[in-house]
């Protein structure tokens, strides 16, 4: 490979042929991902890897690669996914990529292992195990549900609760549905749907199934929680954005004892007709303050979706008011608030 005098070279060398392996990738797929990101060439010889390029940009790339190389000594396999956040993480934050894999939660069936991939998923994670109750709001994609799913199935698993309850409102994204023919659960089941994606991701459709049937897992719309005691359960409530402010006071004195409960919304995307009465929005301003709750906040560095979801967040961002930030006052400045 040729190269220019002013440009820096760094060559990385690793023993192990097996770590080498799935640290590049099949057909050397995570290194071309790597350069979606830096301007730097690259050539692999065996467990040999070259970079060249500005060196900013090599320094970078080598910094990234070798704490990806960490986590693969760890046994995780390195997917896009991870080499996107394993950037934004270290490039962004001049720490080290393996701390995103300090917060992992087990889910002892499966075998699975499920990660916080940002600084802000982790300090999410962390407000689940500390406090009883959790309100995570940010953008979609942020993994606010997928992580509150794993921690209450963990916390099943390790016999810290004995159910587990999901809870969502039941409004229409702006779509007028009509009249829905079938029972009830027919009825309310496309609102759930995305609680089950979740729940499916990290369990086999016949280990959930088992579970609902002893009455151990219940996916249910936010209504059907009126009137009742939610004791020794891990209760999320996904959506919440879309629910009444009597509704999220409803839900939230439905908590009893040996209980936890984590509610998730994104304040920019409110169904309801006056957007004013969002209950997500109001306890903001309710509950700050209150011992034992946690908020915490995300933004569209957090997203693991798609790397085009960010760029389309952001778009929106600048180009449409925050219908959710405006109603609950000033933009906050620190994505991370716990109780005081």
């Amino acid at each position: 490979m040729d190269t220019n005098p002013e440009e820096d070279v760094l060559r990385l060398s690793f023993d192990d042929t097996h770590l080498a392996r799935n640290l590049f990738g099949p057909r050397e797929e995570n290194i071309r991902q790597l350069r979606k990101y830096f301007n730097v060439k690259t050539s692999i010889h065996g467990t040999h890897l070259t970079l060249i390029g500005n060196k900013q940009e090599v320094e970078s790339t080598g910094k990234v690669i070798n704490e990806l190389a960490t986590i693969v000594k760890k046994g995780f396999v390195i997917k896009p996914s991870d080499i996107d956040q394993a950037v934004r993480y270290v490039v962004h934050t001049q720490k080290g990529a393996d701390e995103l894999y300090k917060d992992q939660i087990f889910i002892p069936p499966m075998r699975k292992v499920v990660v916080p991939k940002t600084k802000n998923q982790m300090s999410y994670v962390e407000a689940m195990r500390k406090h009883d109750i959790v309100i995570g709001i940010g953008p979609a994609g942020t993994g606010k549900t997928y992580l509150a799913m794993a921690m209450a199935l963990s916390a099943y698993y390790k016999k810290e609760v004995s159910r587990i309850i999901l809870a969502r409102p039941a409004v229409e994204a702006g779509e007028k549905l009509g009249f829905l023919p079938g029972t009830m659960y027919d009825k309310v089941n496309p609102y759930l749907r995305p609680l089950h994606d979740a729940l499916y991701d990290m369990l086999d459709m016949d280990r959930a199934a088992r579970l609902m049937e002893k009455g151990v897992l219940e996916i249910a719309p936010l209504a059907f929680m009126r009137g009742r005691t939610l004791n020794d359960a891990f209760v999320i409530l996904d959506e919440a954005q879309n629910s009444a402010s009597e509704q999220m006071k409803m839900f939230l004195t439905r908590l009893g004892f040996s209980s936890k409960c984590v509610v998730t919304g994104d304040i920019t995307q409110i169904d309801l007709p006056d957007k004013r009465s969002s209950g997500l929005v109001e306890i903001q301003h309710i509950l700050k303050g209150v011992k034992g709750i946690g908020f915490i906040y995300f933004t569209e560095k957090d997203v693991v979706r798609h790397p085009l979801v960010q760029k389309i967040i952001r778009a929106y961002e600048r180009k449409l008011p925050l219908r959710g930030e405006k109603l609950a006052g000033e933009k906050r400045k620190d994505p991370t608030v716990t109780d005081q």
